[in-house]
């Protein structure tokens, strides 16, 4: 039978995050993720509660996120999930938790969370990114780029969410 392990949260950070290296030189960041939930209850009442996930962030995504983000930034991680284990006082304990292969930063500079438009780092960054096609001054190119004009002058956003 197939499996499928992917995981896609949008919250804020618990604490400051501290960098760390292990012993290859890589970067490491451990951080915690408050993601926020709101719902009705059946009298109608606004209920708002809070999950709080831990996330292991590997390399630059992880050096990015220690420069540019603090307690109380806003964050996208896209990830797996891990089973940790360990052996403490004789018990045998597990957590579940986050790996992040895709970061976006959210928010803006005065709120901690990086660029205006979010900066992205991961595996999927070329994929979200416009690129300008490259324009052709060859005689018989066939016709103007206004399409292309039309779409970079848009200010928009070309993420799907």
């Amino acid at each position: 039978m197939a499996s499928y392990n992917r995981v896609v949260l949008v919250g804020n950070l618990t604490r400051d995050p501290e960098l760390r290296s292990i012993p290859s030189g890589m970067s490491v960041l451990d951080v915690g993720l408050a993601v926020n939930d709101r719902r009705k209850d059946a009298n109608g009442n606004w209920i708002e509660e809070a999950t709080f996930v831990d996330v292991t962030v590997w390399g630059r995504s992880a050096e990015v996120l220690a420069e540019y983000t603090r307690k109380g930034s806003q964050i996208l991680v896209e990830g797996r999930l891990k089973m940790d284990s360990w052996e403490q006082e004789g018990q045998r304990r597990t957590k579940l938790k986050v790996v992040a292969e895709r970061t976006v930063l959210l928010g803006s500079r005065g709120d901690g969370g990086g660029g205006g438009g979010g900066y992205q780092q991961g595996g999927y960054q070329q994929s979200y990114q416009r690129q300008q096609p490259q324009r052709s001054n060859a005689p018989n190119s066939g016709g103007s780029n206004d399409y292309y004009n039309d779409f970079s002058q848009d200010g928009g956003d070309d993420i799907p969410f």
